[in-house]
């Protein structure tokens, strides 16, 4: 069924501030099977779940979350106020941690956890790997690693994590000697950049692309072969595509 082959992309972000637990917890009540959340780490080590490189637009707040321990970070609030006003003024960041208890009593849904760049650049490959895995480690069933440094999950799969996926913005980064090196189950890819015509299949590697609202591009792009199409809105996107 094309409805279970959604991600809903950082939650539902467009009605719920983007990867916090409010928002993965609305996202799998209207039918997501799969989930994409972002993790940083704090300045104490402490993984949340957090896109952007600086904490401005979701939180109001100059610097970055590896700028701040996780006491501190747990006074600010994740409300999106430009988008979603006073509605969620008291919403915390999340934890990874938190994130996977809630995740282990959904026994259906799988995350794709994206190891996020600036905390690699932060705090190192190593202790960002390791720290991540620590804590999703009781969810390893339903957790894929993702992240755009090649270097990330092949450190993953050093220390035991079997199922990664990497993102690579071009379609044609899946022919990369990199990529093949890694051997992901998993490769994601901006659709704007796939070919305009012919199947889209990578033998062994299910593909996933970002990002759409556009329930009838999301129907052609899986007619064409693509496993899994990431959106921030999946609460229309799964009754629509599920009654096409």
């Amino acid at each position: 069924m094309r409805q279970n082959r959604l991600v809903a992309h950082r939650g539902y972000p467009n009605a719920f501030p983007e990867n916090t637990l409010i928002g993965y917890q609305a996202a799998v009540a209207a039918g997501a099977r799969f989930v994409e959340l972002d993790v940083q780490l704090s300045a104490d080590r402490i993984p949340v779940l957090f896109h952007d490189r600086d904490m401005l637009r979701l939180c109001g707040h100059d610097g970055k979350i590896g700028d701040y321990t996780i006491a501190r970070l747990s006074q600010f609030k994740a409300g999106y106020f430009d988008r979603f006003g006073y509605r969620y003024a008291q919403n915390p960041i999340t934890r990874l941690d938190e994130f996977v208890s809630w995740l282990r009593k959904q026994p259906a849904l799988t995350a794709f956890v994206e190891i996020k760049r600036i905390s690699l650049e932060q705090f190192g490959v190593d202790t960002v790997v390791k720290t991540i895995i620590d804590v999703i480690q009781p969810a390893e069933r339903q957790c894929v690693l993702i992240s755009y440094s090649l270097d990330a999950l092949a450190h993953a799969r050093k220390l035991g994590w079997s199922q990664v996926g990497a993102v690579i913005d071009d379609w044609k980064g899946h022919e990369s000697a990199a990529v093949r090196s890694l051997a992901p189950q998993y490769f994601f890819c901006d659709y704007a950049t796939l070919p305009r015509f012919g199947k889209l299949i990578i033998p062994g590697i299910k593909t996933a692309v970002y990002e759409t609202t556009d329930t009838q591009l999301a129907i052609r792009l899986m007619d064409r072969g693509i496993d899994l199409v990431e959106t921030f809105e999946i609460r229309d996107m799964v009754d629509t595509v599920s009654s096409v």
